[in-house]
């Protein structure tokens, strides 16, 4: 029984890896996301808002299984048609992060924007004013704000993440959630395993919780905000 415990311990570090790794992946894309929906430009708002709409409304696990399988089938049919032998298998670590990372880039795109629509105007307009360029202005104006807006709904979004992670025990990644199905299945006690399994990830999102509260904290201040 321990050895199972240690095992899934040593995937809990997996979970961390798909966890950080499709969290850069979604701030990226919420933030080529946000800037598209504010560009004003009829093609790029209309690109981000069907991302955004088809995301938000496929289930995350419809959406992993069709990077996973249809992926694969898609690439080795265009080597196919290429006339090479090649076969293209998708690792799933990496599809786990592209697609987590993909489905809450468009929850991070909404966070983003609205976090950047609530910056007044006007500040930007001083900095202008002040002689600063738009990249200069962003980088000191809107950005330490655009967090401090963006803080209470990147947490939402960070700490749903993390349990969604689970959801690529079904590509197959050897994550805790797939090692606890196993030990499961091997004890025919899948009430004690999953039970560790979900302490841990209460143990995480309880800790992302905190340090994020200390970053809210940090830039709220000199402002009254609710709380996260």
């Amino acid at each position: 029984m321990n050895a199972y415990y240690l095992a899934i311990l040593q995937g809990s570090a997996l979970t961390v890896g798909v966890s950080l790794c499709a969290l850069l992946v979604s701030i990226v894309l919420g933030l080529l996301g946000a800037a598209a929906k504010l560009s004003g430009r009829p093609v790029l708002v209309a690109a981000a808002t069907v991302y955004t709409t088809i995301i938000r409304g496929v289930p995350d696990l419809v959406v992993m299984l069709l990077v996973f399988y249809g992926g694969t089938i898609g690439l080795n049919h265009l080597f196919e048609l290429a006339g090479s032998k090649t076969v293209v298998d998708i690792n799933p670590f990496v599809a786990g992060v592209l697609t987590i990372g993909f489905i809450y880039g468009a929850y991070m795109t909404e966070t983003f924007r609205g976090a950047i629509i609530a910056i007044p105007k006007g500040q930007l307009e001083a900095a202008w004013a002040f002689g600063m360029g738009k990249v200069q202005a962003f980088f000191r104006i809107t950005t330490p704000q655009m967090i401090r807006y963006a803080l209470p709904g990147f947490t939402n979004n960070w700490l749903v993440l993390i349990k969604a992670t689970a959801l690529v025990s079904l590509i197959g990644l050897k994550e805790m959630t797939y090692i606890a199905k196993q030990a499961s299945a091997a004890t025919r006690s899948p009430f004690v395993f999953f039970l560790f399994t979900a302490a841990l990830f209460l143990v995480y999102t309880t800790v992302s919780l905190y340090a994020l509260r200390k970053l809210n904290a940090r830039y709220s201040l000199g402002t009254k905000r609710g709380q996260m």
